[in-house]
């Protein structure tokens, strides 16, 4: 694992949180992004050399939509920059990391990802991402 990528905060309101860590930050997102596979959409604010994601659930079925019911707003994953997401998927089952998604599919912020169960990482959801090559 090469760096943190970013960390994904969960929020209610996207509009309301782009103000508040406009403000906290002292820049504007750079990004906003809908993945509708996830049910979500995506703000980006670069803060470094890592990133702060934004997610707000676009229908009470997403998983950020019974992340917020059950938790509340907050932070929700640690993403992971690694240089080859399919070695890694790799390496972390031979460890005995239990993967929510075995192959990487396509993230925000043009990226590929896969999960760890929180279960395997002391509660806290992890993500791996790497960069989509054209």
């Amino acid at each position: 694992m090469k760096k943190i990528e970013h960390i994904g905060i969960a929020v209610k309101d996207l509009e309301q949180a782009n103000q508040l860590y406009s403000t906290l930050l002292n820049t504007q997102p750079y990004k906003e992004e809908k993945v509708e596979s996830e049910g979500v959409v995506t703000s980006f604010f670069k803060t470094g050399e890592s990133k702060i994601e934004l997610l707000a659930a676009t229908n009470e079925n997403s998983p950020i939509a019974k992340y917020i019911n059950k938790r509340g707003e907050g932070i929700h994953h640690i993403a992971f920059y690694v240089d080859h997401i399919e070695e890694e998927i790799e390496r972390l089952q031979k460890e005995g990391f239990v993967l929510l998604n075995e192959q990487p599919k396509k993230g925000a912020d043009h990226k590929k990802v896969a999960f760890l169960h929180p279960k395997s990482a002391n509660g806290v959801l992890v993500e791996l991402c790497e960069e989509i090559k054209n």
